[in-house]
């Protein structure tokens, strides 16, 4: 795969505005009509301690960071990757995780690993955050929809956290597994899916470097909406692979069931790897929208990473294990 470097006098679209100018113009604006509204400090409406915006210590560069995308590939705003979102747990609609996930309290927390290990135990979200550990991983992120973003995670490699526990030989597979609390994730009240969320990775695609349990996004903890506060992020692979708020993990010999699959097994199969020439029975899979683009563009193999991945699935046929 060929990465071109940008130069320095190279500007994005994404770069004209930054993050925090954007947001601090919001919340002059905001202030201001609320001012000119004869309202007094002390009445503006504040979000929980949970749900504020907390930057995150010690985030370090990686090799997958903002400046080894191509220049077609400017990172998507703020904005973009909070309001438009699956969700399933709070919502079917794109806006509904934003409206709905605002109360959920996702700390203290912590995800039980167990199953084909010799050490299982447990893993919480402080021990993520350490600042030794913690990446900034820009990742191109493909949903099955037929849309895409460009995110700047923060995370840890899956691989790293993984070996700490140290599967055995019969640790063929990751399963993985979201919180079931209908009480705080009010879509779980619906049977929309066979709660709670299910996912898996072959134990080679966990290992692989590219994958990661992400903590947070543009240098901040990971808003509600997105996840909070641990998900997977499997950039080579359908959204819905990337689990969200996840509290088990566990090896295992079988093949594990995925939420997805056990839906709809015709349309979602168990590796679900980004391939423009595998049609989802309802619409194409060859081209898609970038979120805050008119154009479609054409969708590459692996999502783009087929360099990095594409001798996972050698002799595999992708039409089949789709």
């Amino acid at each position: 795969m060929l990465i071109k470097h940008r130069k320095a006098s190279d500007v994005l679209g994404s770069e004209i505005t930054s993050k925090s100018v954007f947001d601090d113009r919001r919340r002059f604006l905001k202030t201001a009509a609320l001012a000119g509204a004869g309202l007094a400090a002390s009445t503006l409406p504040t979000l929980p301690a949970y749900a504020a915006r907390t930057p995150l210590d010690g985030v370090q560069k990686s090799k997958w960071s903002a400046e080894s995308l191509p220049e077609n590939d400017p990172v998507n705003s703020y904005e973009d990757i909070t309001s438009y979102n699956n969700f399933y747990e709070f919502g079917t609609g794109k806006s509904d995780p934003k409206e709905n996930a605002q109360e959920f309290e996702p700390r203290p927390w912590e995800i039980m690993v167990e199953g084909a290990c010799a050490k299982p135990g447990k893993i919480s979200f402080e021990d993520l955050i350490k600042p030794h550990t913690l990446e900034e991983r820009v990742y191109r992120f493909r949903c099955v929809e037929a849309w895409s973003m460009v995110v700047p995670w923060v995370g840890v490699p899956l691989g790293d956290i993984l070996k700490r526990f140290e599967p055995t030989a019969d640790a063929r597979y990751v399963y993985f597994e979201t919180l079931l609390d209908p009480e705080r994730m009010p879509g779980q009240r619906a049977p929309v899916l066979n709660w709670p969320y299910k996912e898996g990775l072959r134990m080679d695609e966990a290992m692989n470097p590219l994958s990661i349990l992400a903590v947070g996004l543009y240098g901040e903890v990971i808003p509600n909406q997105n996840g909070a506060p641990v998900r997977l992020v499997v950039p080579w692979k359908y959204g819905f692979k990337s689990i969200k708020s996840i509290v088990k993990i566990k090896f295992q010999k079988e093949m594990p069931p995925t939420s997805w699959n056990e839906a709809a097994a015709r349309e979602y199969g168990f590796y679900s790897n980004v391939n423009p020439a595998v049609r989802h029975p309802r619409w194409s899979q060859a081209s898609e929208r970038r979120i805050g683009e008119i154009f479609k563009r054409k969708t590459l193999m692996f999502n783009g990473y087929e360099e990095e991945v594409a001798g996972l699935y050698t002799d595999m046929d992708l039409r089949k294990w789709f």
